[in-house]
């Protein structure tokens, strides 16, 4: 069997659980929360069933995010990779307007 990954270092506050019951009483599906979270599924099974912050109250439908399924972090990448290329083409056409300026 593998070694285990390092932890991510995410942890979930008071605020963030909130939002969690918030999404759980919306119906939202555990899996696509942990995911908002960037959590493990477990974390949000144990708010889900009052193993941690028993206490916390739901937040309300308009200060939670919208329904997921949310984009992958490979979409996210390839995102920033066309936002980057785009910054590119723009400062590329600034610098010409700028010099057929002068």
């Amino acid at each position: 069997m593998g070694k285990r990954a390092e932890p991510s270092g995410i942890v979930l506050a008071a605020d963030d659980a909130a939002i969690a019951k918030g999404m759980l009483a919306r119906g939202d599906r555990q899996h696509d929360i942990a995911a908002w979270f960037g959590v493990n599924g477990g974390r949000i099974a144990e708010i889900a069933t009052g193993k941690r912050y028993l206490w916390v109250e739901p937040a309300d439908s308009g200060d939670v995010p919208p329904r997921g399924p949310y984009p992958a972090a490979r979409v996210a990448v390839e995102v920033m990779a066309a936002l980057t290329a785009a910054k590119a083409a723009l400062a590329s056409a600034e610098a010409m307007i700028r010099h057929s300026h002068h």
